[in-house]
Protein backbone atom coordinates (compact mmCIF):
# COMPACT_ATOMS: atom_id res chain seq x y z
CA UNK A 1 0.00 0.00 0.00
CA UNK A 2 1.19 3.49 -0.79
CA UNK A 3 2.62 5.70 1.97
CA UNK A 4 2.57 9.00 0.14
CA UNK A 5 -0.53 11.14 0.47
CA UNK A 6 -0.77 11.90 -3.27
CA UNK A 7 -0.49 8.21 -4.11
CA UNK A 8 -3.31 7.39 -1.69
CA UNK A 9 -5.40 10.05 -3.39
CA UNK A 10 -4.54 8.59 -6.82
CA UNK A 11 -5.71 5.16 -5.67
CA UNK A 12 -9.08 6.58 -4.61
CA UNK A 13 -9.46 8.57 -7.84
CA UNK A 14 -8.53 5.59 -10.02
CA UNK A 15 -11.09 3.37 -8.33
CA UNK A 16 -13.78 6.02 -8.78
CA UNK A 17 -12.92 6.36 -12.49
CA UNK A 18 -12.89 2.57 -12.91
CA UNK A 19 -16.39 2.31 -11.45
CA UNK A 20 -17.64 5.09 -13.76
CA UNK A 21 -16.10 3.38 -16.79
CA UNK A 22 -17.77 0.09 -15.84
CA UNK A 23 -21.12 1.88 -15.66
CA UNK A 24 -20.61 3.46 -19.09
CA UNK A 25 -19.65 0.12 -20.67
CA UNK A 26 -22.69 -1.49 -19.08
CA UNK A 27 -24.94 1.25 -20.49
CA UNK A 28 -23.54 0.60 -23.97
CA UNK A 29 -24.37 -3.08 -23.65
CA UNK A 30 -27.87 -2.36 -22.34
CA UNK A 31 -28.75 0.09 -25.11
CA UNK A 32 -27.28 -2.22 -27.75
CA UNK A 33 -29.35 -5.16 -26.52
CA UNK A 34 -32.50 -3.03 -26.56
CA UNK A 35 -31.78 -1.92 -30.12
CA UNK A 36 -31.20 -5.50 -31.26
CA UNK A 37 -34.32 -6.74 -29.48
CA UNK A 38 -36.52 -4.15 -31.19
CA UNK A 39 -34.99 -4.59 -34.65
CA UNK A 40 -37.70 -4.59 -37.28
CA UNK A 41 -40.19 -2.64 -35.14
CA UNK A 42 -41.14 1.02 -34.92
CA UNK A 43 -39.02 1.53 -31.79
CA UNK A 44 -35.87 0.24 -33.48
CA UNK A 45 -34.75 3.63 -34.82
CA UNK A 46 -35.13 5.36 -31.46
CA UNK A 47 -33.30 2.58 -29.58
CA UNK A 48 -30.59 2.51 -32.23
CA UNK A 49 -30.03 6.25 -31.82
CA UNK A 50 -29.74 5.87 -28.03
CA UNK A 51 -27.19 3.08 -28.45
CA UNK A 52 -25.15 5.08 -30.97
CA UNK A 53 -25.26 8.12 -28.71
CA UNK A 54 -23.98 6.12 -25.73
CA UNK A 55 -21.14 4.69 -27.83
CA UNK A 56 -20.17 8.17 -29.05
CA UNK A 57 -20.15 9.50 -25.47
CA UNK A 58 -17.94 6.63 -24.32
CA UNK A 59 -15.48 7.33 -27.13
CA UNK A 60 -15.37 11.05 -26.35
CA UNK A 61 -14.77 10.34 -22.64
CA UNK A 62 -12.01 7.89 -23.47
CA UNK A 63 -13.78 4.85 -22.00
CA UNK A 64 -13.42 2.95 -25.27
CA UNK A 65 -11.08 3.61 -28.19
CA UNK A 66 -12.18 5.30 -31.39
CA UNK A 67 -11.90 2.23 -33.61
CA UNK A 68 -13.71 0.06 -31.07
CA UNK A 69 -16.57 2.56 -31.02
CA UNK A 70 -16.70 2.67 -34.80
CA UNK A 71 -16.72 -1.12 -34.99
CA UNK A 72 -19.53 -1.42 -32.42
CA UNK A 73 -21.61 1.23 -34.21
CA UNK A 74 -21.09 -0.38 -37.61
CA UNK A 75 -22.05 -3.84 -36.39
CA UNK A 76 -25.08 -2.53 -34.54
CA UNK A 77 -26.36 -0.48 -37.48
CA UNK A 78 -25.76 -3.30 -39.94
CA UNK A 79 -27.61 -5.79 -37.76
CA UNK A 80 -30.58 -3.57 -36.88
CA UNK A 81 -31.10 -2.13 -40.35
CA UNK A 82 -30.72 -5.48 -42.14
CA UNK A 83 -33.21 -7.03 -39.76
CA UNK A 84 -35.68 -4.39 -40.87
CA UNK A 85 -35.38 -5.25 -44.57
CA UNK A 86 -35.28 -9.03 -44.15
CA UNK A 87 -38.76 -10.56 -44.40
CA UNK A 88 -39.93 -12.70 -41.50
CA UNK A 89 -39.55 -16.50 -41.89
CA UNK A 90 -43.30 -16.99 -42.43
CA UNK A 91 -43.23 -14.68 -45.47
CA UNK A 92 -40.30 -16.61 -46.99
CA UNK A 93 -42.21 -19.91 -46.66
CA UNK A 94 -45.25 -18.40 -48.35
CA UNK A 95 -43.13 -17.25 -51.29
CA UNK A 96 -41.54 -20.70 -51.68
CA UNK A 97 -44.95 -22.43 -51.56
CA UNK A 98 -46.23 -20.50 -54.58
Amino acid sequence: MANIKSQLKDIVQNEKRRQQNIAVRSAIKTYSKKALATAGTDEARENLNLALKSIDKAVSRGVIKKNTGARKKSLLMRTVLNEKTTPPPAAEEAVEAE
